[in-house]
């Protein structure tokens, strides 16, 4: 089956990034489905969350497959201007993206919406992300992967708190 023609291949395509497909057996939107479908770890995988700030202007996050994004950590990291992160919503990730929530990926977006990554992703050989459908992901080099999405690194996981 050939890639699916999304802003996400069209990123990579241009920039001659290799990758290569990971076709479904069913649309999935959920980052436990998509690794279980694509035969990977979720540690292995990039979940890319957008983000707006109370002025509407809008981030795009992304973690690995098993970590949880903490969204103070991204505010602080953009700095002052940036205050109240909240999750962007199905109409808003569709706006942004060009994307259906459940399949984005940190890549084909507005040139005014900043892109980090938490700084474990660069320690990746390989990673996967959303081919922009949700019938299909994508695995690359993590640091292709930064370096087409212009990705700035920071520390943007939420830490575990446990038993002291």
């Amino acid at each position: 089956m050939p890639a699916p023609k999304t802003p996400i291949t069209t990123a990579l395509d241009a920039h001659g990034i290799p990758y290569r497909v990971l076709h479904h057996g069913e649309p999935v939107f959920t980052m436990a489905t998509a690794a279980r479908q694509r035969g990977v770890v979720e540690d292995e995988m990039v979940k890319s969350i957008l983000l707006c700030d109370a002025g509407g202007r809008f981030v795009m996050a992304c973690v690995l497959g098993d970590a949880r994004l903490d969204p103070k950590a991204v505010r602080d990291y953009l700095g002052p201007g940036w205050r109240r992160l909240h999750f962007a919503d199905a109409t808003e990730i569709r706006a942004v993206t060009g994307c259906v929530q459940g399949a984005v990926a940190p890549l084909g977006l507005p040139a005014d919406v900043p892109v980090i990554f938490d700084a474990a992703i660069a320690g990746r050989a390989r990673v996967n992300i959303s081919s922009g459908d949700p019938l299909a992901g994508l695995e690359l080099a993590a640091a292709d992967l930064i370096r087409v999405a212009g990705a700035q690194l920071a520390d943007i996981t939420a830490l575990e708190s446990g038993p002291s």
